[in-house]
């Protein structure tokens, strides 16, 4: 497996280019905050870690990652099956698992500087009002509204083809709304730029939530554009 970072890699250098580096270090306790600034084999070695693991898991998250981000498929082409296979195994899996673990560090950056920065309490206001609309989104999804539409193409009733009309309205209600909160979020926070002398949570925090709105845009995108029009057409 190629090794993209090292034990030599500088912490707050290996988050900033692959901010979910930070969960791992998370549950690792190690510091990328205010002690990212030395070689990870030392903050290992405090712990008394294996080198080689926390370095395998490292790359392996990063090659994984980067896999997903990678692939590139012509998806007015694919059936509608496979193209919800890919909207559930790529963007709903990394909203289940990034929802939730940004969630803290939103919040830890609200209480340390909310006091004399109060646009942090409207990004946490923002964020927890998306957070909580995609978890039910995406488990309606899941269960109900894609069912109904695969159901649809094997059996074009005028009966579905209403539930799917009402269905495909509802959810791109949803999306508008979901898309205004991230709208939102980017003109309170600049285009998602920190304070010059903003720390590295901080800092992790903005890199995320930038991250969360292209993948959303994307698996919006390929909702919308895409798989709506055809189940619809």
């Amino acid at each position: 497996m190629q090794q993209t970072f090292s034990e030599t890699s500088i912490i707050r250098d290996i988050v900033t280019q692959f901010p979910r580096a930070s969960d791992l270090f998370k549950s690792y306790r190690i510091d990328f905050c205010c002690g990212g600034n030395r070689p990870l084999v030392e903050a290992i070695q405090e712990r008394g870690l294996s080198s080689e693991e926390v370095v395998e898991q490292l790359n392996t998250l990063y090659q994984d990652t980067k896999a997903l981000q990678e692939k590139n498929i012509d998806w007015n082409s694919s059936s509608s099956q496979e193209l919800i296979n890919h909207i559930v195994n790529k963007h709903h899996k990394y909203l289940n698992e990034e929802l939730p673990q940004l969630s803290p560090y939103v919040t830890k950056v609200f209480r340390v500087h909310g006091q004399s920065q109060p646009h942090l309490g409207t990004i946490h206001k923002l964020f927890n009002e998306l957070k909580i609309e995609l978890e039910q989104h995406l488990i309606k999804e899941e269960f109900e509204d894609f069912p109904l539409l695969l159901e649809y193409e094997q059996i074009p009733s005028i009966e579905n083809q209403e539930k799917l009309m009402k269905v495909v309205e509802s959810l791109e209600e949803e999306h508008q709304h979901a898309g205004n909160l991230l709208k939102e979020m980017r003109q309170v926070t600049n285009d998602f730029t920190p304070p010059h002398d903003a720390c590295g949570t901080y800092r992790l925090v903005y890199q995320r939530l930038e991250a969360l709105e292209q993948d959303l845009f994307e698996h919006i995108h390929l909702e919308n554009n895409i798989l709506f029009p055809r189940a619809i057409s």
